[in-house]
């Protein structure tokens, strides 16, 4: 079975991904700086910039890893939950963090394991395109959003421009099956990263799944000339 035959349905997707985040885990700083240009620290601090956090704030930072955005926010607010699906990612976030900085919790993103309404702020780093199931994620994030409450997400992007995206798509094939093959002796392990680019509806698209959820004032701001993406969403308040 291909790569992109094995992630084409949400169970095979489910099973793939988290397949290769326990295969990578212990190299997922590294390999997120390096496809990044070393830019990732910086735009996860850009979108912190963007919640325009506040003290009161209860924030959730889904597929959290090895904890950049939870860490960095933590201390300006009152609650600060990371949560991801990986053991490892979990395990590796614990052995930086400063005890009781935040909550760190394993779970899955279409699943959470918490009450409706129970935060003002959710964040997510590469999150929503790797998720086997976007309606389902999309409605959990929307679920634990108090009212009024707010959606930042970074990922990669789909470029609209078909020359620029095939070209895109080919670069990052290459180097992910260079890496692949160096760090893991496999060369599937990083072209995850383009396939998963290929079925992923792009900012626009992921836009627009938002405010079919109830999403409002959702934005998209480029980043990296529009190879990446920071959407910023909020969650409408009741009508008086």
């Amino acid at each position: 079975m291909t790569l992109r035959s094995e992630i084409s349905t949400p169970a095979g997707k489910r099973q793939y991904v988290r397949r290769l985040f326990t295969t990578i885990a212990d190299r997922y700083d590294f390999i997120t700086r390096f496809l990044s240009y070393g830019q990732d620290r910086r735009w996860k601090r850009q979108l912190l910039a963007l919640a325009q956090l506040e003290r009161t704030d209860r924030l959730l930072d889904l597929a959290c890893g090895t904890g950049d955005i939870v860490f960095d926010a933590s201390p300006r607010i009152a609650r600060a939950v990371g949560l991801d699906v990986t053991l490892r990612m979990l395990q590796l976030a614990r052995q930086r963090s400063v005890t009781g900085c935040c909550e760190l919790v394993q779970a899955d993103m279409l699943a959470l394991p918490f009450g409706s309404a129970q935060f003002d702020v959710v964040t997510t780093g590469y999150g929503l395109r790797n998720v086997p199931d976007l309606h389902r994620a999309i409605f959990e994030i929307a679920r634990v959003l108090a009212p009024g409450g707010r959606l930042l997400s970074l990922d990669f992007d789909r470029p609209a421009n078909a020359l620029i995206r095939s070209a895109y798509l080919a670069y990052l094939t290459i180097v992910g099956s260079l890496l692949g093959l160096a760090l893991h002796g496999n060369a599937d392990t990083y072209r995850y990263i383009p396939e998963s680019i290929r079925q992923y509806p792009g900012a626009r698209g992921v836009a627009r799944l938002l405010e079919q959820h109830g999403f409002t004032r959702v934005r998209v701001i480029p980043v990296l000339g529009g190879l990446m993406a920071i959407h910023v969403a909020h969650k409408e308040r009741p009508s008086a």
